[in-house]
């Protein structure tokens, strides 16, 4: 189930790769996030393109609506926690070290367009001890500054309730290809016991946290995973509560979205980001 907010997706029948995939792994964003930001207008350079389903839930986001949002190139999504540290998805990375391959692009929601910022990375921090089931975030640091807002992250419970927005690339349906532009959606918590109804043992209640609706249709798909969720907090400004991590297919039914929960993560994030 990867994060897509906002499309309807055609959920495959149940025990799918993308399941099995997710158990050998515990990847959902790479393959299956990008639901959430479905695009009328496919992007040509990102292999062939399926037809987008209508949005559920979901709308295009605007032109500096989230100026914190970014696309990397391997295929995820990623919020900027410095002008030169992008927070994304520890499995969507390959682990630690001098990383000069991925290209960072931000500044637009449309990819294609002219005045998107690109930098290039120069190392990458996996979660320490992340092994596929929980601890799902990594560090991107980048050669350049890019001058756009960071998004805060969350330090505490407090705001890991209420409604979320997500954001992203990704597919519109199970399986479907990435898109050109960044669209939203708005996900409601979902508590631990009943997320655990659906995953049982696969869900790790301490690292994780829950959205979406319980009749499907609103979520987050392939090519999303690492991408922030987010909300307001009692100031008016964003803060991230989650990282787009994986799930049953997209937008099913009683599966809700699992994200990575960033207050779990502040204090080892900002320790971690110190080195970089």
């Amino acid at each position: 189930m990867s994060l897509w907010p906002g499309f309807l997706v055609q959920p495959p029948t149940k025990g799918s790769t993308l399941k099995t995939l997710k158990k050998l792994t515990g990847l959902r964003r790479l393959f299956a996030v990008g639901a959430v930001v479905l695009a009328a207008v496919s992007l040509q350079p990102l292999s062939a393109q399926a037809a987008p389903q209508p949005v559920v839930g979901g709308t295009r986001a605007a032109q500096g609506e989230f100026p914190f949002m970014v696309r990397l190139s391997m295929g995820c999504g990623g919020a900027l926690y410095a002008k030169n540290i992008v927070l994304t998805a520890a499995h969507c990375v390959s682990g630690s070290g001098n990383n000069t391959s991925i290209t960072a692009t931000a500044g637009v929601v449309d990819l294609q367009s002219s005045s998107a910022t690109k930098v290039k990375s120069t190392k990458v921090l996996q979660a320490p001890g992340y092994n596929g089931k929980g601890k799902d975030w990594a560090l991107i640091k980048l050669a350049a500054p890019i001058n756009q807002p960071t998004l805060n992250i969350a330090t505490s419970t407090a705001y890991n309730n209420g409604n979320f927005t997500v954001a992203g690339w990704g597919a519109a349906r199970e399986g479907g290809a990435q898109q050109r532009y960044l669209l939203k959606a708005t996900v409601p918590f979902v508590d631990d016991a009943t997320c655990q109804d659906a995953y049982g043992s696969d869900l790790v209640p301490g690292d994780e946290i829950c959205a979406g609706f319980e009749q499907g249709g609103v979520d987050t798909c392939q090519g999303d995973s690492g991408g922030p969720m987010f909300r307001k907090d009692n100031a008016g400004a964003y803060v991230q509560i989650g990282i787009v991590s994986w799930g049953e297919g997209c937008a099913r039914a009683g599966y809700p979205g699992v994200y990575s929960e960033v207050s779990t993560f502040a204090a080892a994030i900002a320790q971690a980001a110190s080195t970089l």
